[in-house]
């Protein structure tokens, strides 16, 4: 029974990525206001609170359904410095009941977190010289996705 409601929804991404081309467009962040464009982003990411002033970088992300069941990767950039976007993370996600599992903090540091059936991995680190101060990464998934290991031959 778990199985083939597994295969259901593997099978429902991967039907999304063919009928749906793109939840995101290529390009980049939505442009508006900056109530505005938190809006979109809240539209499209639910229930993940994001730093203040983080912009969606279109062409990195790849976001599958929206709202609070969302999947896939999302890029953004942001204007503070890496160590205050972490800790933002860090304060701010268990506010709306996520539960930290991990945290590292290092020049590439990594926070995971659950709630209900999703996992979110957010990574930061430091931007270029040219481009945003700080790039976060973060992916949503199912909690318990069946992944299947390559067979070897």
């Amino acid at each position: 029974m778990i199985q083939i409601r597994r295969l259901k929804f593997i099978a429902a991404i991967a039907a999304s990525l063919f009928l749906l081309p793109s939840c995101v467009s290529s390009g980049d962040s939505p442009t508006g206001t900056p109530s505005e464009v938190q809006e979109i982003q809240a539209q499209l990411l639910g229930d993940m609170p994001l730093p203040a002033a983080s912009r969606i970088i279109g062409s990195d992300s790849l976001i599958i359904g929206r709202g609070d069941s969302w999947v896939g990767r999302v890029v953004l950039s942001g204007v503070q410095s890496p160590t205050d976007i972490y800790a933002f993370f860090q304060a701010e996600y268990p506010k709306v009941g996520w539960t930290t599992i991990s945290a590292v903090k290092s020049k590439t540091s990594i926070l995971v977190f659950t709630k209900g059936d999703r996992t979110s991995t957010v990574e930061v680190t430091e931007g270029s010289f040219a481009g945003p101060k700080t790039i976060i990464t973060i992916t949503a998934s199912p909690k318990n996705a069946n992944v299947i290991a390559p067979i070897k031959k």
